[in-house]
Order: structure tokens, then sequence, then C-alpha cells
């Protein structure tokens, strides 16, 4: 058993920086002297001596056998993996690693059609076809949740075929499904469980959260260490467990789409953050449930706002819910999300994510009371502003109609395509994926038959004032289909 109370990978990024050993390689800045000072005032001096990447002694993230492995063996232990693989290119990367060692060409996969985007451009890198299920959705809310086992279990009568099944679990809201069943319905048909668990890092460390994918039975994990834990931004992490994926696989899809010049910073980052858990998670996190659930239960008594809880569980598609995300339903106070959001930054509070009904707010292992105060004052100072004006936005839809796959979308993604006006593309196949970013889940796919229910949809999102990403046209106006 390792010696969990260290970071080995970052102490060996210290060591070599006080060997003073002359740097005659990459990076070009060789450990801070050729840095610009606005560099040096953004990495500091430490970090840019430690900012190197060839030296033996700070191991090969293509194939790891020293401190690095140690690094990543320590995170299995402590996340309960067999194996756990650091990515750089965050867990967008991790997904498509996942992907690619669990399929090949032409496999289905069972997807949620509320997957990040991110799973869409696994699709289109790894070829696989997608057999997209409908999660359950909330329309008081108007968000999705996750799928139900039964669903998952009809998807996999139907289509004997598919080779694995993916899960979003949680979603992005905090609302997780009934995994352990999923996994069971999965490994029942002898498919390894894929689980996208961006929002989940934290989950591990807190009876009071949502079981952990792994403790749940999933074969691969793509985990966001940055989003709700210590690392920083884009430092993710791959986890594998049991043998329905080979080992080989996963660590070749793994370095197939890693950079050879990975950042080390970030990897160091992974492994402080593991430390970090490690030495003080159950307490931190424990803080943020406490934080978290005071903090609806005060928000809950503002006029206009309403933030659920656990006694809003226990429906299909949500049989659990991680309290440290926020979501605060702002239709009584007669607002769209994006322009409660607005109000709130002019507060100084950045919301994660606005959607047509919602704000979500993150509170995570970093807060502390003062944080939490400062949010309440302005969220009660949003109830005042706008208590007794309701029904100023209004909105004819909120979540994102079914389409029907034409195409797969790696057949859409090399098609040849022409744009055409989005008022007059019903009918057509989309060649481009639009997103409203976050949550990022695809509002249409490439390789979707579009509908009039569509454009109505990518209408009423731009009216209220969200943002679109993966078009050609950000405006909307016109969108690229196959011709």
């Amino acid at each position: 058993m390792n010696d969990q109370g260290r970071a080995p990978l970052a102490a060996a990024m210290k060591a070599y920086a006080a060997s003073g050993a002359l740097a005659f390689h990459t990076p070009g800045h060789k450990q801070g002297l050729g840095a610009h000072s606005l560099l040096r005032d953004l990495v500091t001096e430490e970090g840019l001596r430690e900012e190197v990447s060839l030296a033996d002694e700070l191991d090969d993230l293509h194939r790891p056998e020293a401190c690095l492995k140690e690094a990543q063996e320590m995170a299995a232990c402590l996340w309960g993996a067999d194996e756990a693989i650091f990515t750089v290119n965050g867990t967008t990367g991790a997904i498509h690693a996942m992907l690619l060692a669990a399929l090949a060409p032409g496999d289905e996969v069972i997807v949620p059609r509320n997957v990040h985007r991110s799973v869409v451009g696994g699709l289109v890198l790894g070829g696989a076809r997608s057999v997209y299920i409908t999660p359950e959705t909330d329309e008081k809310l108007g968000i999705a949740h996750g799928v139900t086992a039964e669903t998952v279990r009809r998807a996999l009568a139907e289509h004997p075929a598919a080779r694995a099944v993916l899960a979003v679990y949680p979603t992005y809201y905090g609302v997780a499904s009934e995994l352990r069943e999923i996994a069971r319905a999965a490994h029942e048909n002898g498919v390894p469980l894929l689980v996208d668990e961006a929002h989940g890092a934290h989950l591990k460390f807190s009876d009071a959260l949502p079981l952990d994918a792994l403790s749940c039975g999933a074969d691969l994990v793509a985990q966001s260490t940055h989003k709700l834990l210590g690392a920083m931004t884009q430092a993710s992490m791959l986890f594998r467990k049991g043998g329905r994926v080979p080992a080989e696989r996963v660590r070749r899809a793994a370095s197939l789409l890693a950079t050879t010049s990975p950042n080390y910073l970030l990897m160091a980052s992974l492994d402080i953050a593991r430390l970090q858990m490690e030495e003080e998670g159950t307490e931190r996190v424990a803080r943020a449930v406490r934080l978290s659930e005071a903090l609806r239960a005060r928000t809950n008594e503002l006029p206009g706002l309403w933030c659920f809880g656990k006694e809003y569980m226990g429906r299909p598609g949500a049989s659990a819910l991680d309290v440290t995300k926020l979501t605060v339903n702002v239709s009584g106070l007669g607002l769209s999300g994006e322009e409660a959001m607005r109000f709130l930054r002019g507060k100084n509070i950045q919301a994660e994510l606005s959607d047509a009904r919602n704000v979500l707010f993150i509170v995570s292992m970093a807060d502390t009371e003062r944080e939490t105060e400062l949010l309440f004052e302005a969220l009660s100072a949003l109830s005042r502003e706008y208590e007794g004006k309701r029904g100023t936005a209004g909105w004819s839809v909120s979540t994102p109609p079914e389409l029907t796959a034409a195409l797969s979308p790696r057949e859409a993604f090399f098609a040849p395509r022409e744009s055409v006006p989005l008022a007059l593309a019903a009918g057509r196949v989309a060649a481009e994926e639009i997103t409203f970013y976050p949550p990022g889940i695809p509002a249409i796919v490439q390789g979707e038959r579009i509908t009039a229910e569509a454009i109505a949809y990518l209408k009423e999102m731009k009216r209220i004032g969200l943002k679109a990403t993966g078009a050609r046209d950000s405006s909307l106006e016109w969108i690229d289909v196959v011709k």
C-alpha cells in the first residue's frame, strides 16, 4: 500500500526544480528564465521552475513507471478503482478515451439524449453509433433528469447488438438516477457501463450525497477533478474497475488522445487534489453539504424563488440529489434564468449556469459561511427587486424536442454541407451541433433531422438570451445542413 500522505508527482517536480539542472530542453521559457513579467505574475517563479516535462525524474504520461505511476495508483486507491489515468484535456478527453476503449467503429452504444457534447465528439472520433434513449423530463423545472433502469433494459432488449451503455451521473443539476440498477441491467446483458461523472468527484467523501459511480458498479468513469475539487481547470481522471473493458485497451485509447507534451502543473494539481481529499476531504465536503442545506432552506423563504431539495427526489430518473448543487427556480418572479443571472452578476455573484427557468449555483469544498451569506444577500435582493413584477419574461418552451437521427454523428460530420436559413431548415439533416453552453447538452446533434419544433426551441432560447455554441452562425439565422 502506498503512503497516501504524500504527493509523489508534485514532490518530484519540486526536487527537479531545486536540483539546479541547466535546462537545454522545452519549454521555451526555460523554467522562467525567458518568461514575460505578466507570465511570472500569473504562474509564479516557483511554478515556472517546475513547469518542465522531459526529465527522467518526472516520468512519462504515456508510459508511467515512477512518480506518475505512483500518483495514479494513489488516486485509484482513494476512489476505489483498479486503475486511474490522469488527463489534461479535461473530462472531454477522458470521455473520448472511454468511448474509444469500449467500442469499435460501427458498434451501437446506448446513450441518454441529454449527454454532454463531448460524448457526441467521441462518437464522431470513434465511429460508434448512438442509440439515444429519452431521459425523464421535469416540466416544472424545465430540465431533464436521468434515465430509468427500465428505459435502459428496454433499449438493450430492442438493440441486442449494443456493446455498451453510457450514463450521465449525476446530471449538471446534481440529480442522480438509479445507477446501481442501470449497472445491473448492462452487466446482465454482457456489456460495460460507462459513466460521465464530471460532476461527481466529491461524492465519495460524504454519506449525505448519492453513491459514487464506481461504488454503483460502473466499469469506466470519467471524472472532473477540477470542477468540484482542488485540481486546476482541465485536469481530470479516467477510472477503470473490473475487466469488462481490457486495461490495455483503456491505456492505449488514453495515450492516443493525450498530448505528448502534457502540462505537469495540471498533472501535479491532480496529485495534490487527491492528497487534499485524503487529508481533509470528508470534513470539507461535510461543510459544503451543511452550508448548502442551510442556504436552500433560507432561499425557499424568499418570495418568488424555489430551490428543490431531497424531498423532491424519489421520482423516475431522480433517485437522489447532490445537495451541494443549488438550482434556484426563478419562474415565480417572471424571469428567465439568464435575466436573473445578469442581475446577480451586477451584485458581484457569478452563477455556474442559467437556463430558461433556473439559475444554478455550486457550493464546493472551498466555500465558507462568508460566501453563502453573500449569495443569500444577492438572492434576497433579486426577490425584492422583481416580486410583484411577475410575467415580464415568459416563454413557450424550455426543453428541446426529441429528434430522429438520419445519419450517425460521424457520417454527418464528414458529409458535404450547405447553409440554409434556419426558418427553412425543417426536414433537413443537421450537419452541425447546436448547444447552449453551459450545460453543454446539444439541442441538435449533427445527423438529426431538424423539425419545426426544434427551430422554435432554438428561437426561444435565443430570445431569452442564452448563447449558442457549435453553430457556424452564432446568431442562428443560418444553419449548416447535409447537402
